[in-house]
């Protein structure tokens, strides 16, 4: 199931409309396509040593305050064991790859 934008309601992320929807469905994974393809230590678009991280916990995303979303998003996401897939919005087949198990992207849990 795919879901696109946000709640309609003020204050709610999209990031935080995902993960609701995610859950109200039970879930097993949810993947957020973005534009970059996972998380890194520190924004690619700007550091050129940003460094890949193929696996996360929600506890370090907080612990290092990773900007992957908003703390509303990762809190409801964390509190509900809810696996999250970072992949590129941008590269053909990622989100398929995703969906598929196949070894894309970032995976937080």
């Amino acid at each position: 199931i795919i879901f696109g934008g946000g709640t309609g309601n003020p204050f709610f992320t999209t990031d935080t409309a995902g993960v609701l929807r995610a859950l109200e469905i039970e879930a097993d994974l949810m993947i957020k396509a973005t534009k970059v393809d996972g998380l890194y230590d520190k924004d690619p678009e700007k550091y050129d040593d940003a460094k890949f991280i193929k696996s996360s916990t929600y506890g370090e995303i907080l612990e290092k305050d990773y900007k992957v979303m908003d703390l509303a998003a990762i809190a409801l996401a964390k509190s509900n064991n809810l696996k999250l897939k970072i992949v590129s919005l941008f590269k053909q087949g990622a989100i398929l790859n995703a969906v598929n198990g196949d070894d894309e992207g970032t995976v937080i849990h």
